[in-house]
């Protein structure tokens, strides 16, 4: 699900990727580590707003089993419509968080999905891409 690209032109989305990633900087410049998620979550929605991305945040999307809702998966935003934006404040991400932005992009039939987290040492991400 991750295997990277032979080049640039091979990314997803690499333009508003990286704008996405900018923003993310930009609300760390200005809140520093030690916030929690939810503060950077609202602060990078105003950012991304005022940036003049359009981002929805924490929009439901419903997992369906034979005709009926058994349950729902909220990723933390979705930018342009395209890209699913997950936020953590940790030191690094594991395994699980891997899986959980996988089922977002499951969910959501999105291609391309950015871990963004908060850490002592600044901003990091990871991409993680849909390949089915």
């Amino acid at each position: 699900m991750t295997q990277g690209p032979k080049n640039r032109a091979d990314l997803i989305y690499p333009d508003l990727s990286y704008q996405i990633v900018g923003c993310s900087y930009n609300v760390f410049n200005e809140l520093g580590f030690g916030q929690k998620e939810v503060i950077y979550q609202r602060a990078l929605e105003k950012e991304l707003k005022r940036t003049g991305f359009a981002a929805e945040r924490e929009k439901r999307f419903p997992i369906n089993y034979k005709g009926d809702v058994v349950g729902s998966y909220m990723p933390d935003f979705i930018v342009e419509n395209k890209v699913v934006v997950e936020l953590k404040v940790r030191p690094k991400i594991g395994y699980v968080h891997i899986n959980q932005v996988v089922q977002y992009l499951r969910a959501t039939e999105r291609k391309l999905a950015i871990i963004i987290y908060f850490t002592r040492d600044g901003v990091k991400y990871r991409r993680v891409v849909n390949i089915n």
